[in-house]
């Protein structure tokens, strides 16, 4: 028998331990069953492939949220670094000055001290032209109050006893956040019926204290319902609420489902690397998704917030700090798919992909053999990470990974970073393994740059 050739298969005659040899045409007919059966199986890999990737891809966007969530929830110094940057708002200061102002110019009554004051000219014999004048000094009090009242309330709120006051009312009271996304009172973010409001609270004592040391005895008697400032109402607010508090619940599996599923997809594909590059640009296009829900919901918060209730820019700010951390995580994971996805095509039997692979190769070749020519030869070492170079390229791709899943709260920074490290190494050992020199005398010799 010649090596290419294989034996003719065989069926058993009864039970005997002789086998009878096929016929041709049986043969061919068991050679057409083996491909239609090998083809119903590849099929059946691809769709349960794809079944887990949809999957996959529809709880992404839901993963990230609940990670947020989770975090905001459960992470005391996450919630204050989010909360953090409100107190130094321009915006946010300016709604916080305006309303101070008001209600302790509300509760000085210049009406009264008009009339007190002509009841004294009137007393004292004025004349009564002097005394109809008088009256008209409402105005002109009322104004000059106001301008008083605001500048001193502007430097309580710009100044640094603000921050210090926002930051410790929302580290005591971290509980705001759980009362936002489940319904419960209490801390900064409150909610009553279909309405959000931002408490204020512990912020405004302190000016208030500060307001009396200034001499404005009457900021003492700012009422405690004026001390919140309504952010939204919203007639599906109970049901987001349940949604977030599912999310809540699951914020912390929900994401290792969403991955464990997407490798599952990867490794029942018949073809990994494909399935890897879709799933990798399936990824991508959930997180430009969830992106662009962002900022919709942001339209449909800004559109539902009257100006008479909340300025538009302060109303923004307010959104935008408060989910910067989701978007910031949302574009993180558009990156690392971009990174994935082009890694995936790189490996690749594209003519770019190979273009870019000779392209690196011959680099670092050339600058192995120029430290060689140097008389910096790596020897041993050299052939050694030469002949397991797919093994050592594997470990440096791996340990970047962990790293970025060992990194608290990653950023698109953090992972320019890691992958720079990682393109790094893996050029600075492809180097070495060019500069191994001559094997020696008797030595295997293996083909390759």
């Amino acid at each position: 028998m010649l090596p290419h050739q294989h034996p003719e298969p065989a069926v058993p005659d009864g039970g005997g331990p002789d086998r009878i040899p096929l016929t041709p045409e049986e043969h061919t007919e068991y050679r057409r069953l083996r491909r239609a059966a090998a083809v119903r199986h590849r099929r059946a890999r691809w769709t349960g492939a794809s079944l887990l990737l949809v999957v996959a891809l529809l709880l992404a966007p839901l993963a990230v949220v609940a990670a947020w969530v989770d975090s905001s929830v459960s992470d005391t110094d996450r919630y204050v670094q989010t909360v953090a940057p409100l107190a130094a708002d321009p915006a946010v200061q300016d709604v916080v000055t305006d309303r101070l102002t008001d209600r302790v110019v509300d509760n000085v009554d210049v009406e009264a001290v008009t009339a007190s004051l002509s009841r004294a000219l009137a007393d004292a014999g004025a004349p009564p032209a002097v005394v109809d004048r008088s009256q008209a000094l409402a105005g002109p009090l009322t104004a000059a109050l106001t301008d008083v009242v605001h500048g001193v309330v502007d430097r309580v709120v710009t100044g640094d006893v603000f921050d210090q006051a926002w930051e410790a009312a929302n580290r005591r009271a971290h509980a705001a956040v759980v009362g936002m996304l489940t319904g419960s009172d209490g801390g900064a973010l409150r909610t009553q019926g279909d309405t959000v409001a931002l408490d204020l609270g512990t912020v405004i004592d302190e000016v208030k204290e500060r307001l009396v040391d200034a001499g404005f005895e009457k900021a003492d008697a700012i009422p405690a319902p004026d001390r919140q400032i309504t952010l939204f109402e919203a007639d599906k607010l109970s049901e987001a609420q349940s949604v977030l508090r599912v999310l809540d619940v699951v914020g912390t599996w929900l994401p290792v489902l969403a991955v464990a599923l997407a490798a599952l997809a990867v490794w029942t594909a018949p073809a990994h690397r494909t399935m890897l590059l879709v799933t990798a640009v399936g990824t991508g296009l959930a997180m430009v998704v969830l992106l662009i829900a962002l900022a919709v919901v942001r339209r449909v918060y800004l559109d539902a917030v009257p100006a008479s209730t909340l300025p538009a820019d302060a109303a923004a700010a307010i959104y935008d700090t408060f989910v910067r951390f989701l978007r910031d995580s949302t574009r993180t994971l558009l990156v690392v798919a971009v990174i994935t996805a082009l890694a995936a095509y790189l490996h690749g039997p594209g003519r770019a992909a190979r273009a870019v692979r000779t392209l690196a190769a011959r680099s670092t070749t050339a600058a192995g053999r120029a430290l060689e020519r140097g008389g910096m030869r790596t020897g041993p070492t050299g052939r050694w990470l030469h002949a397991h170079r797919s093994w050592t390229g594997g470990v440096v791709v791996a340990a970047g990974v962990l790293a970025l899943l060992l990194w608290n709260h990653p950023t698109v920074g953090a992972v320019a970073l890691v992958l720079c490290l990682v393109l790094a190494v893996l050029a600075l050992l492809a180097v070495l393994a060019a500069a191994r020199g001559p094997s020696p005398a008797g030595a295997p010799h293996r083909a390759g740059p």
